[in-house]
């Protein structure tokens, strides 16, 4: 998806239109049960109701609209830190051609660098990040209430519809008032299932969201939080992991919170505590960085991986079932590709496939022109593991590594020396 996206062109995606429906479709339902069950104009109170239950529906879409159109803020291609020295403790991103600023991350979703980013949203198609949090949030706060106000009609609604022959019978014709049909049924369970749902769905979010806001954190910082608690821990060092941007439960609400609901600062620059910097969590991203290239192992493809999510056909149901539980990628790969493998399972490697440069022309535009990711997952039985990789200091030498394979032998294998070792993060 690309970021450049903008305007009404977002909002044609299944994550936007599954998202609005289901609002409208919960508005739409609850309206026409209240009309039976405490019809608008019945009392001034009926009225108010209503118009409470209208007003929430109002600002859940408002700001889902907002959060949609404004987007997280994207980080300029090829951007750079006033000081050059400074570029030191940034990482460098690939796809965008500079570095990345401070809380700043890069999305393959959108193919861009997001400031702040906490994560990105396919009901929103976008991200969430520094400039689209709040009304994000706002768009959560008044989904659930309204969901909850509906799913309170619809239930009411409901009862009453179920009861009516009782109350036909018993001589309370006044609380006889919701007739159902089979299509008004069906669309009462709908709705009071759909509210249901989104209660309990989007208050889950809204708690993990509110959790982080009051820390200062994203969900990206919290895992790189987690990782420099254990790092330190491992290395059986005292000293702590200061984060840096915990300024205190009220002004990290202000971060986000705020009677314009604009985004605070410009997306480069962070408040932080006393004894930290603006690079202080980048420095322990560059060391975390060190240590993932530290464990990293290569291995060869020996067997073509088609990258589908579901290779049954070409890799049998044992691979597929014990399939990785996320949204990442899969990669395709071809006989005799390297990958630098990061992430180990059982049946999975995730890792990033090495692009060659020392063959011969056509070969190398063909695999430039290879379509999908570069990294990602694949199964494990089609490669096999390197215990060298091919060292970049020399691009005309031919050297003979050890490789073994799921059996257990080992065979050697030519593999040209080439200059694709060159460190990004």
């Amino acid at each position: 998806m690309s970021a450049e996206i903008s305007g009404f062109r977002r909002f044609l995606h299944w994550g936007p239109i599954t998202a609005l429906s289901i609002i409208k479709c919960i508005t739409l339902t609850t309206l026409y049960m209240n009309s039976m069950w405490w019809p608008p104009n019945e009392s001034f109170a009926a009225f108010a109701h209503q118009a409470l239950f209208l007003l929430l529906s109002t600002l859940a879409t408002f700001n889902y609209i907002m959060a949609t159109v404004t987007g997280p803020g994207l980080l300029p291609k090829q951007w750079q830190p006033k000081d050059p020295k400074d570029t030191e403790w940034l990482q460098y991103c690939k796809q965008c051609d500079g570095y990345k600023a401070p809380r700043s991350h890069h999305c393959r979703k959108c193919n861009r660098c997001v400031k702040k980013m906490d994560h990105h949203c396919p009901w929103i198609n976008h991200c969430v990040g520094w400039a689209n949090h709040a009304y994000f949030c706002y768009f959560l706060l008044f989904s659930i209430l309204g969901s909850l106000h509906g799913s309170v009609v619809l239930s009411c609604s409901f009862y009453r519809g179920i009861h009516r022959y009782y109350y036909l019978t018993h001589g309370m014709a006044h609380l006889a008032s919701v007739q159902f049909t089979i299509g008004s049924i069906v669309m009462c369970i709908l709705g009071m299932g759909l509210a249901i749902g989104v209660v309990i769905g989007l208050g889950m979010l809204l708690f993990i969201q509110l959790k982080t806001i009051v820390m200062n954190q994203t969900g990206i910082e919290l895992w790189i939080v987690e990782k420099a608690i254990y790092r330190r821990y491992k290395a059986d060092t005292y000293e702590p992991f200061v984060y840096p941007y915990d300024l205190g439960w009220r002004l990290n609400l202000r971060q986000v919170f705020n009677d314009e609901c604009q985004k605070r600062g410009d997306g480069f620059e962070w408040p932080v505590v006393k004894g930290c910097d603006q690079y202080t969590l980048t420095r322990e991203q560059l060391a975390q960085k060190e240590e993932k290239r530290a464990r990293t192992r290569v291995y060869k493809c020996i067997s073509p991986v088609s990258g589908r999510w579901m290779p049954i056909f070409s890799q049998g149901w044992r691979i597929c079932i014990n399939a990785p539980c996320t949204d990442e990628p899969r990669i395709r790969l071809q006989p005799d590709d390297i990958i630098k493998v990061t992430r180990f399972r059982r049946h999975w490697l995730f890792g990033e496939r090495v692009p060659s440069e020392l063959v011969h022309t056509a070969v190398a535009q063909k695999k430039r022109q290879r379509k999908g990711h570069i990294r990602g997952w694949f199964p494990r039985r089609s490669v096999v593991a390197i215990t060298e990789m091919p060292d970049s200091d020399s691009s005309d030498d031919v050297k003979t590594v050890k490789t073994s394979t799921s059996n257990g032998h080992s065979h050697g294998k030519q593999l040209q020396r080439n200059g694709l070792s060159k460190k990004y993060m």
